[in-house]
């Protein structure tokens, strides 16, 4: 791979992981409700699974798809169903449910992991960095080379959202607050289906 266009990759592995989506959305409620030291399994969890999604897609499950699109279909739907769920759960969570009680608990390393897999934006940057970035000589050593990247990368960047999720903390003390920041943080998380919805004709 060139040094240009390892440059450009880590450029689009780095806008792709910060920008907002449903991982940053719920590492920024779990920086609040939990801080960061607990969120990071969960941040753990998102970067070494979708190093796991960049490599299977390489390495041939992108053409699974492209032979059967309704496992595409079925997999966007799970995937849609499992953010309103998850949106529903951090809608709940006010101060006695996230913020002070021990027995609460952020996304595990084995959760996360696996959400990366029903993550409709991770499938994008996946296919995206495939595509676009990966070169056909050496095509899979370049692939390990971009999932591994596209991991370190991704770490510190949605480690940003958790950081600013624990800086909110001591403005959210008050549970009134805290709830309505869960609520907006539910709500932007049905809003990051929005495409979903409109590529199926829901909207």
């Amino acid at each position: 791979m060139s040094t240009e266009l390892l440059l450009a990759f880590i450029a689009f592995a780095f806008v792709t992981s910060v920008t907002p989506g449903p991982n940053n959305m719920m590492l920024l409620a779990s920086g609040v409700n939990f801080g960061v030291r607990r969120s990071i399994p969960h941040m753990l969890g998102i970067s070494l699974g979708f190093m796991l999604l960049v490599a299977s897609v390489g390495l041939g499950l992108g053409q699974l798809f492209e032979r059967l699109p309704v496992l595409h279909d079925v997999l966007r739907y799970v995937g849609a169903a499992y953010l309103l769920y998850l949106a529903w759960k951090i809608a709940q969570a006010g101060a006695p449910q996230g913020r002070d009680n021990p027995a609460a608990k952020p996304f595990t390393f084995l959760q996360a992991a696996a959400f990366q897999w029903v993550n409709p934006k991770a499938w994008i940057m996946a296919i995206g960095a495939i595509t676009t970035y990966t070169p056909q000589d050496g095509f899979v050593s370049n692939v390990l080379l971009i999932a591994a990247l596209f991991a370190l990368v991704n770490c510190p960047s949605v480690g940003l959202w958790t950081v600013a999720g624990s800086l909110l903390r001591s403005w959210l003390d008050n549970p009134r607050a805290l709830r309505a920041f869960n609520i907006g943080m539910a709500l932007l998380l049905v809003a990051s289906l929005y495409p979903i919805f409109v590529d199926t004709g829901l909207l």
